[in-house]
């Protein structure tokens, strides 16, 4: 594998109304039809009180993937049982002509996050139809998901979960929708690096040897976007970066140091790689190959 070079990273612009436009936005999930930039994207309030943080998730479109015009209303809210209290990470998969939006749902009683599902035949009529990665003891509050179909017909479902530290799981199951079960993890986090105590998951390329845009931190959770290479089934690692792709610029007085990446969008002329900063703008990067890793 031979890595990646960033040729310029642009803020995203997004043309939104209240309540929107008095929120934090993070985690863009976004894919093109056509000529149209599509984007899911968790918006968050702001609050002094973190449990009083409630994440929903609008949706928007945009002719050149910079300045998107958001609907009015999220596309997805919180319910009344596991997502009361959230709905975060949206990661779409457009399948048999069926939108199928994977996201986290948060029960701020319980402390419990679960990976839930939503379907529709558009974005603007998605239908919830519950759990479909519960959180366990041995991974806790999985989220961030990102899912990609494998030669033969079945999937792969990656998350992050909780484990003293953030770790990268995998799932497999028949179908977009499942039944997913989960599989030894395929990386972990290297002793001395960038990436030495978190990991999450990120978008992939699709490909003979794909590649996932993942992002990693250190024991001060200092976030920053790697990639790493997988065989075609799935089963090993291939190549890894040695240095961060992403690091986040200087930001203001008490902003998070984070860069995380949520989406890509393979395009003629490379790739487009959409990543949040200090949880509340966003970017995107245009990436090339390049001859070192």
């Amino acid at each position: 594998m031979t890595g990646f070079t960033v040729e310029r990273a642009t803020p995203v612009e997004l043309e939104r109304t209240s309540p929107l436009s008095g929120m934090f936005v993070l985690s863009p999930c976004v894919w093109r039809e056509e000529n149209i930039y599509k984007l899911l994207v968790r918006a968050v309030n702001p609050s002094e009180d973190a449990s009083q943080k409630v994440a929903r998730i609008y949706y928007g479109e945009s002719n050149d993937g910079l300045c998107f015009r958001m609907a009015d209303g999220p596309a997805i809210a919180p319910g009344t049982r596991e997502d009361k209290d959230g709905c975060e990470d949206p990661t779409l998969e457009r399948f048999d002509g069926r939108f199928y939006v994977y996201y986290s749902g948060w029960d701020e009683t319980k402390k419990v996050g679960q990976l839930m599902l939503a379907v529709g035949e558009t974005v603007d009529d998605l239908k919830k139809q519950g759990v479909r990665l519960r959180s366990t003891e041995s991974h806790t509050n999985p989220k961030e998901a990102t899912l990609v179909a494998v030669e033969g017909g079945s999937w792969r479902l990656f998350f992050e979960y909780a484990s003293g530290a953030s770790k990268v799981g995998v799932a497999s199951a028949p179908a977009v929708d499942g039944p997913w079960t989960v599989q030894d993890p395929l990386f972990e986090a290297r002793p001395g690096s960038w990436d030495s105590y978190h990991l999450s998951t990120g978008p992939i390329l699709p490909g003979d040897t794909p590649v996932m845009f993942y992002n990693g931190a250190d024991e001060n959770a200092h976030w920053r976007v790697g990639w790493v290479a997988f065989d075609k089934g799935y089963t090993k690692v291939v190549g890894r970066s040695q240095e961060p792709l992403i690091v986040p610029p200087p930001g203001e007085p008490g902003d998070t140091d984070i860069a995380f990446a949520a989406s890509s969008v393979a395009e003629e002329w490379g790739i487009s790689l959409y990543y949040s900063v200090a949880d509340k703008t966003i970017f995107r990067a245009t990436l090339s190959p390049s001859g070192g890793g």
